[in-house]
């Protein structure tokens, strides 16, 4: 079979060497490129000869896909899927698996780390700083004590609840359904009106689906408390974002943090986001940590390898 790895991944050319030459024992064609090109027809290039091919999280429509004539398998070195067509690869046996859980420690901790940046002010004292400026009567708020709202308790939202009980928080869960591992760290589950209004910080960790898109709009802004803040690290469509921005400049929520949005970065320069107040705005780097890199490589290629065997 050939295989492909379109993009980098963050690994060394020396390790995908190393994986050239276990493919070749086997019997197996591997092809790797060291850019990252996002070009619909690029990608068609790369993939069109590919029994196998990896991607993270460049876009693969079913226009791209319609050339992949040899495609069997997708091996996806990303937590989401909504990026591909899935419709497409089902009408065409095209089987998908995505990494499940190598960014579980990095969104978490990021996530953690927006809350902190926002009640202590930390990006924007570092600009005050520069531009010769001080505290002047400033006072920040501390993590502990917070009560903090977990919208989604898979992986990700449970490994955060760990660390907000960690740093002194109550913490409020919604889920579809109740995790023993989530009731037994102290957190209480509850709808999604009563966390909104009850919480100090909300954070968002749903994947996106018909369900969630737009779950968080005005009309969920405006039971929150105008204290409160907004952290988004799971998909950018789970809010509407334009109301958020709105919400921001209104004053009814106190601030946000976002590292994902309706498209993947870079943004446009007049995106509602990057104008409103208090929000710290990231190019999508929750997922994107050395440690985190290093296990998605071993996830996507065992399951290469898995596949491989069948």
């Amino acid at each position: 079979m050939k295989i492909v790895c379109v993009e980098p991944l963050g690994i060394s050319q020396e390790h995908f060497e190393e994986l050239k030459q276990n493919y070749a024992l086997q019997g197996h064609e591997f092809e790797y490129y060291m850019d990252r090109n996002e070009d619909a027809g690029t990608l068609a290039e790369r993939m069109k000869d590919a029994d196998v091919a990896v991607i993270s999280n460049i876009k693969l429509p079913a226009a791209v896909l319609q050339q992949c004539n040899n495609l069997k398998y997708l091996s996806v070195a990303f937590t989401g899927l909504d990026h591909i067509d899935l419709a497409y690869c089902k009408d065409h046996d095209i089987t998908v698996q995505n990494a499940a859980g190598y960014s579980t420690t990095a969104v978490s901790e990021l996530a953690v780390g927006l809350m902190i940046d926002l009640l202590r002010q930390i990006t924007y004292f570092d600009g005050t700083i520069r531009q010769g400026g001080g505290r002047g009567m400033f006072l920040g708020r501390e993590l502990k004590g917070k009560i903090v709202g977990v919208v989604g308790t898979g992986a990700i939202g449970t490994a955060t609840i760990a660390l907000l009980r960690a740093f002194g928080c109550k913490v409020l869960a919604y889920n579809r359904s109740e995790h023993e591992e989530v009731l037994a760290m102290g957190a209480r589950y509850v709808s999604l009106e009563q966390l909104l209004k009850e919480s100090d910080i909300v954070t968002l960790h749903v994947p996106l689906t018909a369900d969630t898109n737009h779950m968080i709009g005005a009309a969920q802004l405006k039971m929150m408390k105008p204290t409160a803040l907004l952290i988004n690290t799971a998909r950018g469509n789970v809010c509407n974002i334009p109301e958020v921005a709105e919400a921001l400049k209104n004053g009814v929520i106190a601030g946000a943090g976002f590292d994902v949005y309706e498209t993947e970065p870079p943004l446009a320069l007049d995106h509602p986001l990057l104008h409103a107040p208090n929000c710290v705005c990231l190019p999508h780097v929750a997922y994107a940590s050395r440690e985190a890199f290093d296990i998605r490589a071993d996830i996507v290629f065992d399951h290469v390898q898995d596949f491989l065997q069948k």
